[in-house]
C-alpha cells in the first residue's frame, strides 16, 4: 500500500480535530469520553441493524459513525497527550501479528478451533497480563446477558472446560428444565430466578454448539413474532373490534392464520 492508500482516514482524523480545535464546532468541543459513551453504543446497534439488511450505502454510512467514535476518542486523548489515532492502529496491527503466529510465524493451526485455543494461550503469556488471570477475563461486563454467556462459555471452551459435544448440552436443558419445575412448586421466587438462569445458560450453551448465535437467534424470533403480532392487531381492528375484547382462543384463531399465510408465502 501506498502513503494515499490511508489518505481518507487520516483526512476524517485532522477533520476531527480541527471541530476541536478552538473556534470549532461548540457541540464537539463539549465532548468528553464520558458524554460518548451513549453515542457508541447508539451507532453500534444501528450498524448491527445495518447489517442485517443488503442496502450497502446505510452499511457504509453506519461503519462511518463508529468510526468516527473511535477517531472521537482518539483525538481527545492526543489532546490529552496520552496517544494518538497512529498509536491505536500500530496496537492492533502488532497484537494481530503476535497473535497469529500460524500465519506470520511458524506455529501451526489447521482448524479455526486451534486457532482459539493458540490466541488464547498467547493471551495468558502477553507483557502486563497478571500471572493469576481468568481464562474467561476480558468480557465486557456491559453486555447484553445472552452474548456474555455465550462469550464466557467459548473462553472457558478454549481451555477445555466443554462438553464433548452438542449432546451433553441438550441433556444440561433437560436437567435444568427439570429442576425449574421442581423450584416453581417449591414457590420459592429466588429458587424460580436461580433455575430460570440455569436453563438459560444451558440454553444458550447449546446454541455455541450448533453456530447459533443465541442473539441474534432470540432477536430475530422477537422481530417474527412482532410482525405476526401487529399483523394480528390489524386483522382484528378490520373486524371493528378491540384485543381486549377478543378471547385467547379467538386470537389464537387469528395468530395461527396469520402464521399459516407467513408459511405459505
Amino acid at each position: 500500500m501506498g502513503t494515499d492508500d490511508f489518505s481518507g482516514v487520516r483526512r476524517l482524523y485532522e477533520i476531527m480535530k480541527r471541530l476541536r480545535a478552538p473556534g470549532g464546532c461548540p457541540w464537539d468541543r463539549e465532548q468528553t469520553l464520558r458524554t460518548l459513551k451513549p453515542c457508541l453504543l447508539e451507532e453500534t446497534y444501528e450498524l448491527l441493524e445495518a447489517m442485517e439488511g443488503e442496502d450497502l450505502a446505510l452499511h457504509v454510512e453506519e461503519l462511518g459513525d463508529v468510526l468516527l467514535q473511535v477517531v472521537f476518542q482518539c483525538a481527545i486523548r492526543e489532546e490529552e497527550g496520552r496517544f494518538t489515532l497512529d498509536d491505536v492502529a500500530g496496537t492492533l496491527a502488532e497484537k494481530l501479528v503476535r497473535r497469529h503466529p500460524h500465519v506470520f510465524g511458524d506455529a501451526q493451526a489447521a482448524t479455526s478451533g486451534q486457532v482459539l485455543r493458540n490466541w488464547e494461550a498467547i493471551k495468558q503469556t502477553e507483557k502486563g497480563k497478571p500471572p493469576d488471570r481468568s481464562a474467561i477475563d476480558g468480557v465486557p461486563a456491559a453486555l447484553p446477558a445472552l452474548l456474555k454467556a455465550q462469550r464466557v462459555q467459548a473462553k472457558a471452551s478454549r481451555v477445555g472446560f466443554d462438553w464433548k459435544d452438542a449432546s451433553g448440552a441438550v441433556e444440561k436443558i433437560d436437567e435444568e428444565l427439570g429442576e425449574l419445575k421442581q423450584a416453581i412448586a417449591s414457590g420459592s421466587p429466588e429458587l424460580v430466578a436461580g433455575e430460570m438462569g440455569d436453563l438459560l445458560f444451558s440454553l444458550v450453551n447449546t446454541c455455541r454448539f450448533l453456530d447459533v448465535d443465541a442473539e441474534s437467534a432470540l432477536e430475530g424470533t422477537t422481530r417474527k413474532f412482532a410482525r405476526r403480532f401487529r399483523e394480528v392487531e390489524r386483522r382484528i381492528r378490520e373486524q371493528g373490534r378491540s384485543l381486549k375484547a377478543c378471547t385467547l382462543a379467538e386470537l389464537d384463531a387469528v395468530w395461527d392464520d396469520v402464521k399459516r399465510g407467513e408459511t405459505a408465502g
